[in-house]
């Protein structure tokens, strides 16, 4: 089912008027746009047998920038009319002053379409949407008389983009998004309850996730975990290798080095990697890129916020710093291309430049191989929650789903492990690549200066010699 298109220049504004304003508020001007947005969302969610949120929310709105140099002056507002673009003129223009600039050649266009603009939300009734959600409780509490617990999410949106630049062109992106989660709290008979989560989803409708063929592997996979965790021992404390598995282990590549590879810190000097292009940042057969051209991926996008074709960008090739992501504002101060990556939460924000779907490319080790080589450590195959610091890459990490290893059997699960260690100097003590690179299942957020955008990760198998395990014991 298709939606009715955003179309402000038919229903709210006069696009000749529109364009006038908009070179009025770039006169001078490095670069700036006219970034229109319509938005609804809608999240239901099933927890403890009763539906806890049911929300539906929808936003439309305009910003204004103009850049001069490394000043941005913005405006923005929820109604879309003249009057309110030309308040926002007056605003935008503050940071240009006297001007001096030239303005920047726009994005070249594209035809590339990298998802449909099928409206997710209104692909399934709000009682089937229920419906799901009641079968997948009933189903995992079926599998696993331990069960106690069952949270089960359904999320639902479409963006509708609208940017007009300076030159008079016009960029338009309808980005749908759905999301399945599934999360499940066993019990055991002593009363030790632990917990498993699995979902994910993409640029798609939602039908296929709420097909039971979607949801009940996504079941199956949240009660392994929890019942691995059921079982699982104290985590180690140390110094140790730890072997990474493939797939979503990739978030710890992309705090521990997506971030320090962005336009605007490398600009600022402020990252670990600042200056570095050309150097050896990464143990050689390491290749890293950022690519929002993958049909259908979360992180996808066919043009980003500042009507940039999106790009499949290397970053890191053979273990050598090759470029960093750009949006226009910073690869204009840095002399270089952009690269596809300037991205806004909404209408309410500048751009900056962020990650897409950010991975390491495989090797040519067999896994088993690289499990077998881990004499004394962790294998980490899940993740939570990670941080990191971008001036000297230092991360920490707390892990979902990990196993002790001695002489390369894989023993124990392990409960409370995180691993330490800083992202430059992990990158080096990489020594086995595996030949089984895989991406998320879709559940990926980034949050960057108070802004969130969807993202993707991905890596293979990976061992990685001397970080720090902390844990329960020693």
């Amino acid at each position: 089912m298709k939606t009715d298109h955003f179309r402000p220049f038919e229903t709210s504004l006069d696009q000749d008027q529109a364009l006038v304003l908009l070179r009025e508020a770039t006169a001078g001007a490095d670069d700036g746009e006219l970034f229109l947005e319509r938005r609804r969302a809608e999240v239901l969610t099933l927890d403890d047998r009763r539906i806890k949120t049911a929300s539906y929310d929808s936003s439309e709105g305009f910003g204004l920038r103009a850049v001069r140099g490394e000043t941005a002056g913005y405006a923005h507002s929820t109604t879309i009319d003249e009057s309110s673009l030309k308040r926002a003129v007056a605003t935008a223009r503050l940071a240009v002053g006297d001007g001096g600039g030239t303005l920047a050649i726009g994005p070249k266009p594209t035809n590339v379409k990298l998802y449909s603009d099928v409206d997710p939300i209104a692909q399934a009734t709000f009682p089937a949407k229920i419906d799901v959600l009641n079968e997948i409780d009933a189903f995992a509490r079926e599998l696993d008389s331990r069960v106690v617990q069952v949270t089960a999410s359904l999320a639902a949106s479409l963006q509708e983009v609208v940017i007009l630049r300076p030159e008079g062109t016009i960029v338009t992106d309808i980005r749908p998004m759905s999301r399945v989660n599934v999360s499940v709290i066993v019990e055991d008979a002593n009363g030790r309850r632990e917990s498993g989560g699995h979902g994910g989803g993409g640029r798609e409708g939602l039908i296929g996730l709420i097909s039971r063929d979607h949801w009940e592997p996504a079941v199956r996979e949240a009660l392994r975990v929890a019942l691995v965790n059921l079982e699982a021992e104290a985590a180690p404390a140390g110094v140790m290798d730890v072997v990474l598995g493939p797939g979503w282990p990739g978030v710890l590549l992309h705090e521990a080095v997506g971030h320090g590879l962005e336009g605007d810190f490398n600009r600022k000097g402020t990252s670990a990697f600042s200056g570095r292009v050309g150097q050896q940042v990464a143990a050689k057969g390491v290749t890293v890129l950022d690519d929002g051209t993958i049909p259908g991926r979360r992180g996808s996008i066919t043009v980003d916020d500042e009507g940039t074709p999106s790009g499949k960008n290397v970053l890191i090739e053979d273990g050598i710093l090759v470029g960093y992501m750009q949006d226009r504002q910073n690869a204009r101060l840095m002399g270089v291309e952009a690269t596809g990556n300037g991205r806004r939460e909404s209408f309410a924000h500048l751009p900056m430049p962020r990650m897409t779907n950010t991975y390491m490319l495989g090797g040519d080790a067999d896994p088993a191989a690289i499990l077998a080589d881990l004499k004394d450590g962790i294998y980490a195959v899940g993740f939570g929650g990670g941080q990191v610091d971008i001036t000297n890459g230092k991360f920490v990490f707390s892990c979902t789903e990990a196993y002790r290893v001695k002489n390369g059997i894989v023993g124990a699960p392990v409960k409370g492990a995180t691993l330490i260690g800083d992202g430059p100097t992990a990158m080096g003590q990489i020594r086995a690549i595996g030949n089984d690179m895989a991406l998320d299942p879709g559940i990926g957020n980034c949050g960057k200066a108070g802004q969130w955008v969807p993202v993707g990760v991905g890596q293979p198998t990976l061992m990685i010699g001397g970080l720090t395990v902390g844990g329960a014991s020693s």
